[in-house]
């Protein structure tokens, strides 16, 4: 066999080449938060193997090199009363790029005097489950000593998504079937100030077919003082008491709860002390051991801040 026989065998043997392009990016949206920013998402574009990223464009310059799960991002550092468009673009691991998005348009704010009032915090937050995959939040306006630009929506301490200061609804997509979800919703102004948390909501996404009951524990509240935070919950029904509890702190495993004896009937109550610092936020979430031994699907999450 002669040498180009041999390099011809090897070759033949070898991964095949990626070169198809994942899809287009769809349902990309800019809107401006203040006089200087920009909130551009974006849904989920696929490939033959995987998007790897997505790139994200300033009038055909790229200004953004993201990770494949992140589907919105903020562009800074505008100039004021400025219009902008952009396009996403996504990417797998062998280079290759989709066709830009059709692209959208967005005007920055106009600069304002100096402002350092905060929206009032927005009321009455309301999440609805949308089938399997999704959650509809709707809520009371903030106000303003000028006005709202935006809403920040919240997860697990998290910001997931973000709709203009009109709106008063928001629909959250991308969720696990049968889970526990709690949102938060803040106000936001031009000059980049965020109202106080809204009080949380909680929402449980339906079910897949055949899947198993929550094992959650459920109306878990978390009440921070000087020192201390206090959590309330219910724990789950599985048959038998539930005697052990496990806390996290911070998405870090922090402690096992154990009643010695039968536990309490009704709410539970377990009170832990933490550095007084003012204004340190502390996210906290629980699970219940089982009657099988393992331990059971998490409570929503609960994020205070220390006074």
């Amino acid at each position: 066999m002669t040498l180009a026989a041999l390099s011809l065998a090897a070759c033949a043997g070898g991964p095949e080449k990626d070169t198809r392009n994942p899809t287009t990016p769809t349902g990309v949206t800019a809107s401006a938060g203040s006089a200087s920013t920009v909130h551009v998402m974006w849904s989920a574009a696929t490939d033959d193997r995987a998007v790897t990223a997505y790139e994200v464009y300033q009038q055909g310059r790229k200004v953004k090199d993201l990770p494949a799960t992140t589907l919105m991002t903020d562009i800074v550092n505008l100039t004021p009363a400025t219009a902008y468009t952009f396009t996403v673009r996504a990417r797998d691991a062998a280079g290759n790029r989709s066709e830009p998005s059709a692209p959208v348009p967005a005007t920055t704010l106009a600069a304002t005097a100096q402002d350092r009032t905060p929206p009032t915090t927005p009321g009455t937050l309301r999440a609805t489950p949308d089938g399997r995959h999704a959650a509809t939040l709707t809520w009371t306006p903030a106000r303003d000593d000028t006005k709202v630009t935006a809403y920040d929506i919240y997860q697990a301490d998290a910001r997931v998504h973000t709709v203009p200061g009109t709106a008063t609804t928001a629909r959250i997509t991308g969720l696990r079937p049968g889970t526990v979800y709690s949102f938060t919703v803040r106000a936001r102004d031009a000059a980049e100030n965020s109202s106080p948390d809204s009080d949380p909501a909680d929402c449980t996404t339906a079910r897949a077919p055949g899947a198993p009951a929550s094992t959650a524990p459920t109306n878990l509240a978390a009440r921070a003082t000087k020192g201390e935070i206090t959590l309330t919950w219910t724990p789950p029904r599985t048959g038998a008491p539930v005697k052990e509890h496990q806390l996290f702190l911070n998405e870090s495993f922090a402690t096992t709860i154990v009643w010695g004896a039968d536990p309490p009937p009704g709410p539970a109550t377990y009170t832990f002390t933490v550095p007084p610092t003012p204004g340190t936020r502390y996210s906290v979430k629980l699970r219940a051991r089982l009657p099988d031994g393992t331990w059971g699907d998490f409570s929503t999450q609960r994020t205070v801040v220390v006074r």
